[in-house]
């Protein structure tokens, strides 16, 4: 007769890491299925500075997407109790219209950012103005990647969640270097192998961002919530 419990299943090293596997794997599979309509049409598009609004319309898929894979992520389990789609479509439910209401605004302000780089020449601006708004850029995107986590695990107000990421920004410096540096990470990657790489590494790399923010997971759910 066997000695092994059942409540010792899904306890040990193994079947956590093999958990871990799958549950990557299917989120990464239904964050890709969710985006893949903008991500097809992204694709086909001509890499022109004219293209960057049609470029920022297909990534619109993406947000949510985002959102309901930290939202699975966080919610992971063993093996005994292993949903991650069930985890995933819940979280779309729940919070694809929140993380639209800040990822619209996002996208919309960075294509302005984009445009006005890539047209930069034309505007008779002093050169240090690029460097401004390059600055302005990174730090929506380190905002950017904070709002998307509280989004995603907190059903604050959209414009009380752009408060606390942009209290966050400067409260724990340490998550937004583990920000700034998963974005260095995706850049080098997109650009010195290939474009796709991202979104095929995008479970995680959205699993190091949580990682990285759990001291503002903590602190959001402590002093925030009730």
């Amino acid at each position: 007769m066997s000695t092994v419990r059942a409540s010792d299943f899904g306890t040990g090293t193994l079947s956590r890491a093999s958990a871990l596997v799958h549950t990557l794997l299917t989120v990464e599979a239904l964050l890709l299925l969710t985006a893949s309509p903008g991500l097809a049409a992204l694709l086909l598009l001509d890499p022109a500075p004219a293209n960057l609004p049609l470029a920022a319309l297909c990534l619109l898929p993406l947000g949510p997407a985002l959102s309901a894979a930290l939202y699975a992520l966080h919610h992971r389990s063993d093996l005994t109790e292993l949903h991650p789609a069930r985890a995933y479509l819940r979280g779309l439910r729940l919070n694809a219209v929140p993380a639209l209401k800040l990822w619209i605004p996002l996208l919309v302000w960075l294509t302005v950012i984009a445009f006005t780089l890539t047209h930069f020449s034309a505007t008779g601006l002093p050169g240090w103005w690029a460097l401004l708004l390059a600055a302005v850029g990174v730090g929506c995107l380190l905002w950017g990647a904070h709002a998307l986590v509280l989004t995603s695990l907190f059903a604050f107000r959209a414009r009380d969640t752009a408060r606390l990421a942009a209290y966050f920004l400067f409260r724990h410096g340490r998550a937004t270097l583990a920000v700034a540096s998963l974005l260095v990470l995706t850049a080098a990657s997109a650009g010195l192998l290939t474009e796709a790489l991202p979104a095929l590494l995008a479970a995680p790399l959205l699993l190091s961002l949580l990682h990285g923010s759990r001291r503002v997971i903590a602190e959001t759910r402590k002093d925030f919530t009730a």
